[in-house]
Parts: C-alpha cells; structure tokens; sequence
C-alpha cells in the first residue's frame, strides 16, 4: 500500500509542476490570452476534480495519467483556439470578429480531436483502461466547456466592453515580409 500511495502522490505533483510551467509559459506567449488559458485550465482541473468527488471515485494511478492528459489536452484546446485568433487577426480582422470567429473555427476541431479517442477506449477497454477512459471522457467535457465557454466569457468580460477594440493582447503575431512575398 506504501509504494501505491508513494506513485499516486508523485503522480500527483508531477501533474501539478507541470501544469505550473505550462500555465506560465501560456501567460508569458500569449499575454492576457494566456493568462485566460491558465484560469481555463485550473477551472477544468477543479471541475473534474469535482465531478469524481461527486461521483465518489478513488483515485488510482490511471485516473492520474488521464487527469494528465486532460490537462494537456485543455492546453492544446486553448492553444488551438489562440492561434485561430492570431490567424483571424494575421489576416486582417478586426479584433472583435477575430475573436468570434476564433472560438467558433476551433470548437469542431476541439470536438472532433478528443472525442472519438476518449469514446473508443470507453467502448473497448476493461479495468484500469475503462478507469482510465471514464476520467478522461469526464476529462474531455470539462476541457471543452472550460476552453470554449469558460475562457471565451472571460475574453468578452475583458475585450467584450469596449466598442471600438483596436487590439487585443494576444503576444506577437507574426506577418509576412512584404518583401519576401514580392519575390516569389
């Protein structure tokens, strides 16, 4: 019982320390998007963490690595979904269309990339799988309520109040030389 209990809270702080510098190289990168993206994950990591508490699991070794996933899943959500803005902005829109259309472009990505996995291993799997695919299915939910709903509501709470938004930060968004494009 030692040794299990030793991995689940190494498991545990490993999760944490990463979570810790992807939070903050999100903030650093993408600047207010960024720090969205870290409140995001910590209320994904806090729903999920609630939703087994409600549904009394115990935590094992593979509820861990799923919650671990679900993390870097989120993250790539968010990243997704940061991008897309930056493409929208690269692009010439302005920042209030560049944002709408950012969420919205990313969404069936997000959908479409986590879920099939996550219903697959529920479907197929047994034992420590199927503990590991009904936290990462939960995972899933959470992570797509938290990066689509969550993270955009507190993007229109900052930006939304402003009638004519000229900018938004969202770290440097990297254009084209025009010479470069010249010549080819």
């Amino acid at each position: 019982p030692s040794l299990g209990e030793a991995n689940i809270e190494a498991g545990f702080r490993s999760t944490l320390y990463g979570f810790i510098v992807i939070a903050v190289f999100m903030a650093v990168y993408y600047q207010v998007f960024g720090v969205v993206s870290a409140i995001s994950l910590i209320c994904n990591v806090m729903m999920l963490i609630a939703i087994l508490s409600m549904l009394q699991a115990t935590l094992t070794l593979p509820g861990i690595a799923a919650i671990a996933l679900t993390l870097g899943m989120a993250v790539d959500s968010n990243v997704l979904i940061n991008e897309r803005v930056r493409e929208e902005l690269r692009i010439g829109r302005q920042p209030q269309t560049a944002i709408s259309e950012g969420y919205e472009r990313a969404f069936a990505t997000i959908l479409d990339s986590s879920l099939i996995a996550g219903l697959a291993l529920l479907i197929f799997g047994s034992g420590p799988v199927r503990g590991f695919a009904v936290v990462h299915c939960l995972g899933i939910g959470t992570s797509i309520f938290t990066s689509v709903i969550v993270s955009r509501a507190l993007i229109n709470l900052i930006y939304g109040r402003q009638k004519k938004l000229t900018s938004v930060h969202i770290g440097q968004i990297w254009r084209p030389d025009p010479a470069k494009v010249q010549a080819k």
